[in-house]
């Protein structure tokens, strides 16, 4: 779906934010390719311990809404659809809200390597 890349390049790319409702030790790391596919890390730290759970999907941009059609959990296959209203976004950082909640997330652009860190450096 090269549409995708077309109608909004500035997401395609890697993403790093931190925080979650009721999870402010969450982070996650996503993988936005030119072709509308994603995939996220989530890491979830307690006690210094991380808990790893990878998404995968397709996403697309309408105006300033981000669906993002998951596919996969860990491997399972899911058919989950969530929205995503973009607030801001200046090519290095973006805010954003999950419309069923109504939190908003922040995230940074992050070099195509950058790995998640490990929990004792947050903890």
């Amino acid at each position: 779906m090269r549409r995708a890349f077309l109608a909004a390049p500035f997401l395609v790319g890697a993403w790093f934010g931190q925080g979650q409702p009721d999870d402010k030790g969450e982070m996650w790391l996503a993988r936005n390719a030119p072709d509308g596919t994603f995939q996220v890390q989530f890491r979830s730290c307690t006690k210094g311990q991380a808990l790893d759970q990878v998404e995968t999907g397709r996403w697309s941009l309408s105006g300033d809404t981000e669906t993002l059609q998951v596919l996969s959990v860990n491997g399972a296959p899911l058919a989950q659809k969530e929205l995503y209203t973009i607030l801001s976004h200046d090519g290095a950082r973006q805010v954003y809200r999950y419309e069923v909640t109504g939190f908003v997330y922040s995230s940074r652009r992050v070099d195509d390597k950058f790995e998640l860190p490990s929990c004792e450096t947050i903890s």
